[in-house]
């Protein structure tokens, strides 16, 4: 009787339209399986681990210059290729024109710089002045400190400088031994770079049906989210940082100042490190007098201020026109991922605070569908 029924059961199973019983779960195989998977993308990420910062920094140039790219090829004809070669070319200017202007100015000065070396021989710090002792809080123990050393001379200045000098040297030989690195790094971004640009919409769409696939409508939404933070942080990061630095730079060169180029350059990459370009323009301005030149120190002084002030005033409107998230949320991202992943964490830092602030807003607006309602009308 058993062999009976088990023959009847298959021969049911046979029949079209019979309802068919579960399939047994094999859970070795769907753990070899997800074991399998996850050996896989590690080895792939093991792999594009070299590359992985030149991929990360050629998406981001691409994602915030990317509407630019497009009026360029709107006016090349909607050639591509020719909006792609001009996109490249400006990227590869942007890095070697500063540090083209930089070498050429060190060069053409050279004799000069040797002769500043010589004369520090016979450096003398000038007492200071009246006024700084009368500044509050600080005044009388800065002028105490200043008199101090005015009186040790250059020798003994020498000698408290000397074990600082050997770790300043150690670490100029390291940076100029990574140049090189760094070069080639730049190249390599480059290079990925302008093949994001030939194949942009196909990445995007990938990337827009990867999103998707994972979260539905709302994967979507934080791939655009992310983009426009990008541009937001783009917009007020670099275009804040260039703008100080060539006002910066053209006081420099109106004050006189000796390699404004190379101080130029300095005060850019200081300023998208969100140091600024005041630490340039005050020392400039202190060399300005002790040269002698008070009237040119006070006016440097005075543009260093409004050079400063920038940061306030330009930053949060352009971060705003790219982005519309919180402005606090952009600055801790920018702060923060500079801290933690180096200069690439300046982009890094806002996309990811931006996509986990639209997330927890979703979820928290899910169940309270008429208020969030209301506030978009009110912001309406």
């Amino acid at each position: 009787m058993p062999r009976g029924r088990e023959r009847v059961r298959g021969n049911i199973a046979q029949i079209p339209g019979a309802p068919m019983t579960e399939p047994s779960r094999d859970l070795t195989r769907n753990v070899l399986a997800v074991l399998f998977l996850g050996g896989l993308m590690l080895a792939s990420f093991w792999i594009l681990r070299p590359f992985l910062a030149a991929i990360i920094w050629a998406a981001m140039i691409v994602v915030a210059t990317w509407p630019l790219m497009l009026g360029v090829q709107k006016r090349l004809w909607n050639r591509r290729g020719l909006a792609v070669t001009v996109m490249v070319l400006a990227l590869l200017l942007v890095f070697v024109a500063p540090f083209s202007a930089a070498i050429g100015t060190l060069v053409a000065n050279a004799g000069e710089i040797a002769g500043w070396v010589k004369g520090l021989r016979d450096f003398t710090i000038p007492t200071p002045p009246d006024w700084v002792a009368k500044v509050p809080m600080v005044g009388e123990k800065a002028a105490a400190v200043w008199t101090e050393y005015a009186a040790k001379g250059a020798a003994e200045l020498a000698r408290l400088v000397a074990p600082y000098a050997g770790d300043l040297a150690r670490w100029f030989a390291a940076e100029v031994g990574g140049f090189g690195l760094v070069s080639v790094q730049f190249l390599l971004t480059v290079i990925i770079a302008g093949i994001m640009y030939a194949t942009g919409e196909n990445g995007a769409a990938w990337v827009r049906r990867f999103a998707r696939r994972l979260a539905g409508e709302r994967g979507d939404q934080v791939v655009q989210l992310a983009g426009q933070a990008i541009r937001g942080v783009a917009l007020g990061v670099v275009v804040t940082a260039l703008v100080q630095a060539l006002l910066g730079g053209i006081g420099l060169w109106v004050a006189g100042v000796p390699f404004a180029a190379v101080l130029t350059a300095l005060m850019f990459m200081l300023a998208v490190a969100q140091i600024g370009a005041v630490p340039v323009l005050v020392c400039a301005l202190v060399w300005l007098w002790f040269q002698g030149s008070t009237g040119w120190s006070i006016a440097l002084l005075v543009w260093a201020v409004i050079v400063g002030s920038l940061d306030n005033v330009l930053r949060p409107i352009l971060i705003k026109k790219g982005a519309d998230l919180p402005l606090l949320l952009i600055f801790a991202g920018v702060i923060g991922g500079l801290i933690a992943f180096g200069l690439l964490g300046l982009f890094v830092g806002p996309v990811l605070l931006a996509v986990a602030y639209m997330l927890l807003d979703a979820w928290a607006a899910e169940g309270h569908p008429s208020e969030r309602q209301g506030a978009r009308g009110n912001g309406d």
